[in-house]
């Protein structure tokens, strides 16, 4: 099997958040990055299929230059090969433009899977693997827990809403956006570090897409207290409370 893992480097979470003074993004110039982790898990899940199935894991990821340092450990971790679109405006886009940027590097690829992580720690927009399903021409799965390869086709586990799974049937090629916790991340280890130096990365150049939403402002949310006194009777505070929680706050129903 032919699998591509899309990857994404974000800003560490043990990272202090800073407002840019633009307000649309976070002030990253200083800022430390790692390995988006529900992309981690996607990648794993294609080593594992490799290990199975056999065939190759060719890492995808667009960005900045930066963006070779996760690149790397992917590789370290076990992946054969990459494609790096290079692109500096890429770090605040929105899933569209990640889509097609994507796209551009898979086009001529012909994968028979493609991994993606369910969303991204940063943005969270949980779109762009569907996005670029349908771009390469895909059926795709995502919140997928699961992943079995049999008779030229998949049938895959969904997390569901309530605690609920959804087994479902897919032909290859297919994309599949992979949820956090399906399997055990692995390390890179020191012969894999090492080998990751001799590995192929393509560099390519992104397309031109004009964005189709736009951060217009970015803050942190503000810390303020509005405590409220209901006076009145036991019986009739509770009256109010409940009205309030169900008319005002709408936590009940």
């Amino acid at each position: 099997m032919k699998i591509a893992v899309c990857v994404k480097q974000v800003v560490s979470r043990e990272w202090h958040l800073r407002v840019a003074d633009s307000k649309t993004w976070i002030r990253d110039q200083d800022a430390s990055y790692e390995l988006n982790e529900p992309d981690a898990y996607a990648l794993e899940e294609g080593l594992r299929l490799k290990e199975k199935h056999g065939g190759e894991v060719i890492v995808v990821s667009a960005g900045p230059a930066r963006v070779s340092q996760v690149i790397r450990e992917a590789l370290a971790r076990g992946a054969d090969r990459a494609i790096h679109v290079e692109v500096e405006g890429l770090v605040d886009a929105d899933a569209f433009v990640t889509a097609e940027a994507l796209a551009a590097a898979l086009s001529d690829e012909r994968c028979d899977l493609v991994l993606t992580g369910l969303q991204s720690d940063d943005s969270g927009f949980a779109q762009t693997g569907v996005l670029l399903a349908e771009k390469l021409g895909m059926p795709h799965g995502t919140i997928i827990m699961d992943v079995q390869v049999a008779d030229g086709g998949l049938r895959v586990k969904r997390e569901l809403e309530g605690g609920w799974f959804q087994w479902i049937a897919m032909p290859l090629p297919a994309l599949l956006a992979i949820q956090s916790g399906i399997n055990q991340l692995r390390y890179a280890t020191l012969k894999g570090i090492m080998a990751a130096k001799k590995k192929d990365v393509k560099k390519i150049a992104a397309p031109s897409v004009a964005p189709r939403q736009q951060i217009l402002n970015l803050y942190f949310p503000e810390k303020k207290k509005a405590t409220q006194l209901i006076s009145g009777s036991p019986a009739e505070a509770a009256r109010e409370l409940v009205r309030r929680l169900r008319d005002e706050a709408r936590v009940i129903q």
